[in-house]
């Protein structure tokens, strides 16, 4: 049995990221700040925990780490918007977003490095955005936290290749979450969640020789700004 950790896993796309993997025989452990009740599985695992401090994250780390020696799938998911101006977005909203979008992919990945290193099929997706290429008016810190993350992204997988594991950058544009709650617009204006989660299953499957070191999905009407 396969087994993958996916941070921020209860919502949006890690969610669906999470059912997916599940139906396809994954054993899944997941964080997120509140557990959801409803959301059952005999190979799902929750772990409550809040990704913007650095000791949470260990902590959720430490939980897999107790109940599994290897790791095959991680997907660095968690993230937050707070949408505003850099000159003009509340003091703190820098901090918060790079802790959460940036700095819990740096120390989750260095956490469960070892488990990686012991799979037979081990993978990293870091699941970046459309603003992690492309600025926009409003995106204030967080296009700096998601360009952030690309990059660290591109930095893994060039460190990690002697260890032949797979790193790629998931970059999605305007996709139906909990961040367009209370948008007029129309749902097929945005992205299914479970596109992302199948795009991600099927690089995974990829051949061990081949790597998909970028996947970039919008809606078919372009970005939403």
């Amino acid at each position: 049995m396969r087994i993958a950790v996916v941070s921020g896993g209860t919502k949006g796309i890690g969610r669906a990221i999470c059912e997916l993997l599940l139906s396809e025989g994954f054993k899944v452990y997941t964080s997120s700040r509140n557990t959801d009740t409803k959301f059952k599985h005999d190979n799902l695992f929750q772990f409550e925990a809040d990704l913007s401090l650095k000791e949470e994250v260990l902590s959720f780390a430490q939980y897999f780490l107790s109940k599994e020696d290897c790791l095959d799938l991680l997907v660095n998911n968690v993230g937050v918007f707070i949408p505003g101006k850099i000159m003009e977005e509340d003091d703190g909203n820098f901090e918060l977003q790079l802790n959460t979008n940036l700095a819990s992919t740096y120390h989750l990945s260095r956490a469960l490095i070892g488990g990686l290193r012991k799979s037979t099929k081990p993978y990293i997706f870091n699941i970046c955005s459309t603003a992690s290429i492309t600025p926009y008016l409003n995106g204030g810190s967080y296009c700096i936290s998601k360009y952030a993350q690309y990059g660290l992204t591109k930095v893994l997988r060039e460190e990690l290749k002697e260890d032949r594991i797979k790193v790629s950058a998931v970059m999605p544009g305007a996709t139906l979450t909990n961040s367009w709650a209370g948008t007029d617009l129309p749902v097929e204006r945005f992205s299914d969640p479970k596109s992302v989660a199948k795009l991600i299953l099927t690089a995974y499957q990829l051949p061990d020789n081949t790597v998909m070191e970028e996947i970039l999905v919008r809606p078919m009407d372009g970005d939403i700004t």
